[in-house]
């Protein structure tokens, strides 16, 4: 597995020709595994070995207008879905080590900045430290532009880029004292695999966060939250940014992602526990936690 870190405040940048290094050989292996085993890409099947093919692609041709896009969908609403799901996390005091996969446009790892930023000084003593991570190395480099662009300046919190398969993670045991994941788990092929590395890698006491697309349990609600999915968002992709499918398969991976309680099992089944869900805007999106104890 070839991984690429850069470690301190000032972001520096990956060379994109790292980027076919960074996810192609960590999935040889599991390629040659996965041959005969299929999966869901959207609504298509497909076999294993071709998803995270598939799903980088996505990434890779959405990743300059991730934002817009966002914005433009969710009418702005997830940056309150994500400004919730920090206040969930509340770091306090100093010291914490956090793991933000699928992070690469900083989204979740610059609401954590501005967290630790906002604590009293003599809270915030011990040096802090945010890993973030994603399989696609386009979606890092537009996080490193955003976070130079912003000009956020951590206090005493050290930031890392590292481009890396949540499914075979480089980091070491009992590393992170919390671990999130935002908008992400639903494109992985195995999310049991993600589960196990988020569990490996926390620290006793550490605590998982995820925020993802969820079900909306009323039905009157789902029928006009299916009809805004699938008769605007991908027509939106197009007039936006030039493309349909990647929206298209957006509202489709939704679909297939676990219901809230059958989540909720998965993560239990990884060993965690105190495991609970909040959902957000009537289900559109949940909250699932747990902690490693």
């Amino acid at each position: 597995m070839l991984t690429r870190h850069i470690r301190t405040t000032i972001p520096r940048f990956i060379p994109v020709r790292l980027t076919k290094a960074c996810y192609s050989e960590q999935h040889q292996q599991s390629d040659r595994r996965d041959e005969s085993e299929t999966t869901h890409f959207g609504y298509e099947t497909v076999k294993e070995s071709e998803k995270w093919k598939k799903v980088h692609k996505v990434f890779e041709q959405v990743a300059s207008s991730y934002d817009l896009m966002n914005d433009a969908m969710s009418f702005g609403i997830h940056r309150v879905w994500k400004d919730i799901f920090m206040e969930r996390l509340a770091p306090i005091g100093g010291g914490n080590r956090l793991l933000d996969m699928a992070g690469g446009t900083g989204d979740i790892a610059f609401r954590y900045l501005k967290y630790l930023n906002n604590q009293p000084p003599e809270d915030n003593q011990a040096t802090n430290h945010v890993t973030v991570s994603d399989i696609n190395q386009n979606m890092l480099n537009v996080g490193q532009e955003r976070y130079k662009r912003l000009n956020i300046k951590p206090t005493n919190c050290t930031v890392d880029w590292v481009c890396a398969n949540a499914e075979e993670l480089p980091f070491e045991d009992n590393s992170y004292t919390a671990y999130t994941i935002a908008f992400g788990i639903r494109n992985v092929t195995h999310i049991d695999k993600v589960l196990s590395e988020a569990y490996r890698v926390l620290k006793p006491g550490g605590r998982f966060m995820c925020l993802e697309f969820s079900h909306v349990s009323n039905d009157y609600l789902r029928w006009v939250y299916d009809q805004y999915s699938f008769q605007v968002i991908p027509p939106m992709g197009q007039i936006l940014t030039s493309q349909w499918q990647p929206y298209q398969y957006l509202v489709e991976s939704i679909r297939k992602f676990p219901k809230q309680e059958e989540f909720k099992g998965m993560i239990q089944n990884a060993g965690f526990k105190c495991v609970q869900y909040e959902d957000l805007t009537f289900g559109v999106c949940a909250i699932h936690s747990g902690f490693k104890l």
